[in-house]
């Protein structure tokens, strides 16, 4: 492929949203329900299950989504793998224990429920919509077969019209089956993301039916180009009718269409409109419309379908790089798994949204979906709030990783789910890139290429508007076998110092990297002597947050930072990870307990490590970041070498200790790349007190500091929320940080007190997490021991409007307590 890529010179594309739950009463040609309670589940094989008879009146009341797993016990035996990882260089087969987490997810689930289907008749059809099902989904209706979809991050549908009974109570049943060595990390267990009810006429908009582009953006207009499906019965073809509406942001028609339909040829519209003075989308301006399509035979509605979509450009263009909107940048990015922390896979937007929230305030502007498809409300979040995608389909192709991972439905169900990745997600105008794979093995033998194209050629096929990519770790079978000239986007893996021998090789002009640092550290934990390292391992399984150590195949992110920085074709980094996630706890994966990983620049309970502040003072370029570490309480350290290190967005600082000044640093190029972008005291002695920090501008004057003093006793937990008032929706959640202080507010950085949670009024408590990557303890439990002084609790709305009191206990401790309110949307 000996081009620029500047075909990928396209413009925004539209965002697909199917209709709220339910359309108002003059629109009741199409309504859609989320099937969330009254669901009955069980673990274990259950012959007759999907027969309508059978009971399960034993079985435990559930509402969707729903991880089964997540509630534990963990235990270092769950899925113990004896395994050669060869991502990390190993060189024979060790056990492993807590890989994926240590989580009971293997074996078999069963869901089921009634199905009431509201307005079913002859004339009108009936389709079930997975978000996605982990995993080796089976679907019945009324102990029929509908049909079964392997892989458990996508979504699929399934039309069960035949299936139903008029008039009646219908049953759903699901079987899921998850295998052992099926994962590298947690995967999660049943029915995680939302099951969706659609009834239609039988004249109606598909699922995932309509494709909308723009181009020829001005700032005077842009064209917008909708093609929207349409299904009818067999053997019939009406004359149909479509007329669609693009609304602004407001609400406000800003354009106008109606298309006729013949009762011959496609069955299929496509409709151009021109945009007034389009407003774009990008990270900064997540600007979104919405075409609103009214399908018509004669004068009679048969459908309504809503596509939300964003304007804007992009190009991937060989010696430039990347440009948004015709403005050249670099994709800030983090790689992230689907997990939530304490909630496990069971998909929630809110906990999303804060995710999104917290990398939003670092500078973050780019996610990856590491490694499969994400659940549709990350994509729609990223739509709203302004983040840029590489949405991913697989970690293996035909040469396995695991024994029982995707290479064993690769030949049949690849290019299904490409399609569906694909569809499902092509309108977004979050939606950069795809990518068709990270870190196959496949790199390393001739097929690569050919299989490379064999996927790109399919999601060109559904989208030929996005470049597609592919995360490489194996950098000379990438070149010697050729997939690194195959791909549109040659993403690399932790080879920051090979960027530019790969550039002078390149066809394509350009490089991104794919998956960047892998820097491990544990939020809290201060390790010395302060050295940088690699594979380092401690006897209490836990990595030192100074930012130093990282893997035998990986960096300190300074390293990359460097290449970043100064080779212009490198297009940005999607650094792993922006949270730690449950399984892959390396350097542990051989030591229990140690269930998640300690890659994240936020722990699993979603707290700030120290390197957040790091990438802080890179990204976030609107607001400033001074930040110290370690904390100042290190009894018996008194006189020893105590490392101080500065995070800030300032070019220069000075270090006080005691009020005794420890001398002035500024950021400089050197052969050590942490110099240019950490400001290091590293002779400072420890003595009881206070450090400060004052941070200085370009022009030398003193514009920011911060002082971290030496705690005293602990002395009362201090509750601070992410937001104080919820929406009484059952589903919003309110994320309480649970500090442990001393009688002067200062955080007791290791107190490790064992916290109750009492939570009373219109809301629950749902779960809690304190980071503590060694912690054996249920994250459903209301009490957690303190790690390094803090923990999160996890409140969640009622469904009625109220008051919420939260109360946190600990011995010894003056209680914390905290009230919340729940709001009718």
């Amino acid at each position: 492929m000996n081009h620029s890529l500047t075909r990928w010179a396209l413009h925004g594309v539209a965002a697909l949203a199917l209709l709220a739950p339910t359309l108002p009463a003059a629109a009741q040609a199409r309504q859609e329900y989320l099937l969330t309670t009254d669901w009955k589940f069980t673990k274990g094989e259950q012959p007759n299950a999907a027969q309508p008879s059978f009971n399960d009146a034993k079985w435990q009341t559930v509402s969707v989504p729903h991880d089964w797993a997540i509630y534990g016990p963990f235990d270092g035996n769950n899925d113990l793998q004896t395994v050669k990882i060869e991502q990390n260089n190993e060189k024979t087969a060790t056990q492993k224990a807590g890989r994926t987490g240590g989580l009971p997810f293997i074996g078999t689930g069963w869901y089921r429920r009634k199905l009431a289907v509201p307005g079913f008749k002859a004339g009108k059809r009936a389709v079930l919509l997975f978000d996605g099902a982990m995993s080796n989904a089976h679907v019945f209706v009324n102990g029929k077969e509908v049909g079964s979809w392997p892989y458990g991050y996508n979504s699929f549908s399934f039309d069960i019209t035949p299936f139903l009974k008029a008039g009646a109570d219908n049953t759903l049943a699901v079987r899921l089956q998850n295998q052992s060595e099926a994962s590298r990390w947690y995967p999660g267990a049943g029915l995680y993301r939302n099951v969706h009810l659609i009834v239609t006429d039988d004249v109606h908009v598909p699922v995932w039916g309509t494709y909308l582009t723009t181009s020829d953006i001005t700032a005077q207009s842009a064209k917008v180009k909708l093609r929207t499906q349409v299904a009818v019965p067999t053997g019939t073809r009406p004359a149909l009718r479509l007329v669609t509406e693009i609304r602004d942001a407001a609400g406000k028609v800003v354009a106008t269409t109606t298309s006729n339909l013949g009762t011959t040829g496609k069955p299929e519209f496509e409709q151009n409109l021109d945009l007034p003075q389009p407003k774009l989308w990008s990270p900064e301006t997540p600007v979104l419309y919405t075409a609103a399509s009214k399908l018509y035979a004669g004068q009679t509605l048969k459908d309504e379908y809503r596509t939300r979509f964003g304007v804007r450009s992009f190009k991937f263009e060989a010696g430039k790089g990347f440009s948004l909107n015709g403005q050249p940048r670099k994709f800030k990015g983090v790689c992230n798994h689907h997990d939530l922390g304490p909630l496990g896979a069971a998909v929630n937007t809110a906990a999303l949204r804060r995710q999104l929230a917290l990398l939003k305030d670092m500078g973050c502007d780019a996610i990856r979906t590491s490694h499969n498809m994400p659940a549709p409300e990350l994509v729609a979040l990223a739509d709203e709030m302004g983040f840029m995608l590489m949405v991913e389909a697989f970690d293996e192709w035909k040469a396995p990783k695991v024994k029982n991972g995707y290479s064993q439905y690769f030949d049949q169900w690849a290019e299904k789910d490409l399609v569906n990745m694909v569809q499902r997600d092509r309108n977004h105008p979050s939606v950069i890139m795809w990518s068709i794979g990270n870190e196959v093995p496949d790199q390393s033998n001739p097929n690569g290429p050919i299989l490379a194209k064999r996927l790109q050629d399919i999601v060109r096929r559904e989208d030929p508007t996005r470049p597609i990519a592919a995360g490489m770790d194996r950098f000379d079978d990438d070149f010697k076998y050729g997939m690194a000239p195959a791909v549109e986007i040659p993403g690399f893996n932790y080879k920051p110092h090979r960027y530019a021998e790969a550039l002078s090789k390149l066809p394509q002009g350009f490089l991104l990297g794919s998956e960047t640092a892998s820097t491990v550290s544990s939020r809290g934990v201060y390790k010395f002597p302060v050295v940088t390292a690699k594979e380092k391992k401690y006897d209490d399984n836990q990595c030192s947050s100074y930012d130093l150590e990282a893997c035998s195949w990986s960096q300190t992110p300074d390293e990359e930072f460097v290449q970043q920085d100064d080779i212009a074709n490198v297009i940005g980094e999607f650094v792993w990870t922006g949270f730690d996630y449950l399984g892959e706890p390396t350097p542990y994966d051989e030591k229990w307990p140690s269930h998640s990983s300690m890659f994240g620049m936020l722990d699993l309970a979603g707290m700030p490590k120290d390197r957040y502040y790091l990438y802080r003072a890179r990204w976030n370029t609107a607001q400033p970041t001074v930040h110290l570490l370690p904390h100042w309480t290190w009894p018996g350290r008194e006189g020893q070498t105590t490392p101080v290190f500065c995070y800030t967005s300032y070019p220069s600082a000075e270090l006080f200790v005691n009020g005794v000044s420890q001398g002035r640093q500024t950021k400089a190029k050197s052969d050590k790349p942490q110099t240019r972008y950490r400001l290091m005291w590293n002779d400072v002695k420890y003595a009881p007190g206070s450090i400060k920090v004052v941070a200085y501008d370009a022009q030398g004057k003193a514009v920011a500091e911060e002082t971290v003093r030496t705690a005293g006793q602990p002395h009362h937990i201090r509750l601070v929320a992410d937001h104080s008032t919820l929406a009484a929706d059952g589903q919003d959640l309110a994320y309480v940080t649970a500090r442990v202080e001393d009688k002067d507010g200062n955080l007791c950085p290791d107190a490790a007190d064992q916290l109750q949670v009492a939570v009373t009024g219109a809301g629950r408590f749902r779960a809690m997490a304190n980071g503590d990557p060694t912690s054996l303890e249920l994250f459903h439990q209301p009490q957690m021991h303190a790690f390094h002084g803090q923990m999160v609790a996890i409140v969640q709305a009622g469904n009625k409007a109220g008051d919420v009191q939260l109360k946190v206990t600990g011995a010894g401790l003056q209680a914390g307590t905290l009230q919340l309110k729940t709001a009718a949307k």
